[in-house]
């Protein structure tokens, strides 16, 4: 245990989810809530919950952006993806179809 007293939490951001709120995070179309999880530098790491029928709204993503699927299935980019699928999209890429017709949950890591 004389190992735990050396470490340090300067720098580290991290957020039990039971303990975190949920907020509206929105798209163009149905809903969907979030819990961001830690931020660092800009980065937000968040939970996301969309209902069936959500949609993202089209952006350029100015830094990248990742994503793993935890549950149900969405389509990125024409692209199906269901359990255990990610994304990277570097920056200056643009996103123009996010939506999800079963309900999904999933993390995005992303900097606004």
């Amino acid at each position: 245990m004389d190992h735990i007293k050396d470490i340090s939490l300067e720098g580290w951001d991290i957020v039990h989810a039971d303990e975190a709120e949920w907020m509206p995070w929105t798209g163009s179309a149905g809903d969907a809530r979030a819990k961001i999880l830690g931020t660092a530098d800009g980065y937000m790491v968040a939970l996301v919950e969309a209902q069936p029928g959500y949609a993202g709204t089209r952006h350029e993503h100015a830094h990248a952006e990742f994503n793993y699927v935890i549950e149900g299935t969405l389509r990125n980019q024409g692209k199906a993806m269901s359990v255990g699928d990610g994304y990277a999209a570097a920056a200056g890429s643009t996103h123009t179809d996010f939506a999800t017709d079963s309900g999904a949950t999933y993390i995005v890591i992303f900097k606004i």
